[in-house]
């Protein structure tokens, strides 16, 4: 296809593209709910209980019947028999008449009991009686049956990302197993002859012009955290027959390659022509700042992204395009990078006709900082912010204008 200077795409209708091509969900299968953090839920789940089961005690205390307190408290200065122990996991006895009941936390309130006395507010008398010292009203600190959750409701969703609360929430209403979608097959690889390992060679051994493979690093870290099964191929050299072999062996397994370098428009960059003679190339260049030489394609029945070379380019655009690509192709339901709105506490003069994503961060006054170099070379602010400023296409901003915040606590997790 003809992908001509003209095409660069506005990041809403490239992300809009990706999306489209991440037809899904992935095969499904059963996983221990103890491993399911991060994974998504393939079915709705249903409770098939109410949680908690039966009206229970949220206080060590006293069971009692809020009207023979009253009554006790007339006539005999709040004093009342203790006449059984009731704790978490076992089954009390109705309440007999003008009586309390010893209670603890997660107990089954006793039928006659309308209201637990927090220990605090009681005093024993002879070892075996209570002094109830405030007057109680009916149903404080019980939880009642269904409180959390009533049978019968959808406690969670299908297409929902589960987070340790949510495997929790499953587990308390008896599952101990769950359908997801199987992870992503990501084959990971860099093209670049001026890549090195750290650990092959000495950072004062470095060739003139060498540098250090950080984006393979940091691009693993992210596949793992979104749930990929990541197969890492390594460095590619710099020749068309040798990325043509790697994307080719990459697409026997894998639902998607992801490569880092080589999809920008130099003489030593061949993932272009390589992808296009294995398949499809149906996006090429995005209008951001940094990130504009990004890819999608199709390498036989793999997807392909590549992201540009320079780290925080590969970074941005993994956040803003592989991100949400990856969770819609497991069937997830909310992938939409979010961003809060907060005051600049620095001014940018510097207006870009492409959409920029200045690395930021928030400061004790409410506030965002800039990172001093917005250099798409410089993977320092990446680490130095907690987020970016989303900055449309045109804009300076000044001291105290009110702009649009990604926190990387919403995407990087």
């Amino acid at each position: 296809m003809n992908m001509s200077r003209t095409q660069l795409k506005s990041l809403d209708e490239a992300l809009a593209e990706l999306l489209e091509f991440a037809r899904g969900p992935l095969d499904i299968e059963t996983v221990a709910t103890f491993d399911a953090d991060g994974r998504v839920l393939a079915y709705d789940i249903v409770s098939a209980l109410h949680v908690p089961p039966q009206d229970n005690s949220s206080m060590d205390g006293y069971a009692v019947c809020c009207a023979e307190v009253s009554l006790a408290q007339t006539q005999s200065q709040g004093v009342l028999p203790v006449k059984q122990r009731i704790a978490a996991g076992s089954e009390g006895e109705p309440l007999a008449p003008m009586s309390a009941a010893r209670i603890f936390t997660g107990a089954p309130v006793p039928g006659g009991a309308d209201a637990v006395v927090m220990q605090e507010d009681c005093e024993t008398v002879d070892g075996n009686s209570v002094r109830i010292k405030a007057k109680p009203t009916p149903g404080q600190w019980i939880r009642r049956a269904g409180e959390d959750i009533t049978r019968g409701t959808v406690v969670l969703s299908k297409g929902e990302r589960l987070t340790p609360a949510s495997v929790g929430l499953a587990a308390s209403i008896g599952m101990n197993l769950l359908s997801v979608a199987r992870r992503p097959r990501v084959a990971l690889f860099s093209t670049g002859d001026e890549l090195v390992m750290p650990g092959d060679v000495a950072p004062e051994q470095m060739k003139p012009g060498a540098i250090y493979n950080s984006n393979r690093f940091f691009l693993r870290a992210l596949l793992s955290r979104l749930g990929c099964a990541v197969s890492d191929l390594g460095i590619v050299p710099d020749r068309l027959d040798a990325t043509v072999d790697a994307l080719q062996a990459a697409a026997q397994q894998h639902d998607l390659i992801l490569t880092s370098g080589g999809v920008s428009v130099g003489e030593e960059d061949h993932i272009k022509p390589a992808v296009r003679s294995l398949g499809s190339l149906e996006l090429w260049q995005v209008a951001i700042k940094p990130g504009k030489p990004f890819a999608y394609g199709r390498v036989q029945n793999a997807h392909f992204i590549g992201l540009p070379g320079n780290p925080v380019s590969s970074f941005v655009t993994f956040v803003l395009l592989v991100r949400p690509f990856l969770l819609k192709l497991q069937g997830t339901t909310q992938f939409a990078t979010k961003s809060v709105a907060v005051p600049a506490h620095f001014q940018w003069a510097r207006a870009d006709k492409r959409r920029e994503f200045l690395r930021a961060r928030r400061n004790a006054m409410g506030g965002l900082d800039l990172f001093a170099n917005q250099s798409s070379g410089v993977l320092t602010s990446a680490v130095w912010a907690d987020g970016m400023v989303d900055n449309p296409p045109g804009q300076t901003i000044q001291y105290g204008d009110i702009v649009r915040f990604i926190p990387f606590a919403e995407v990087l997790g």
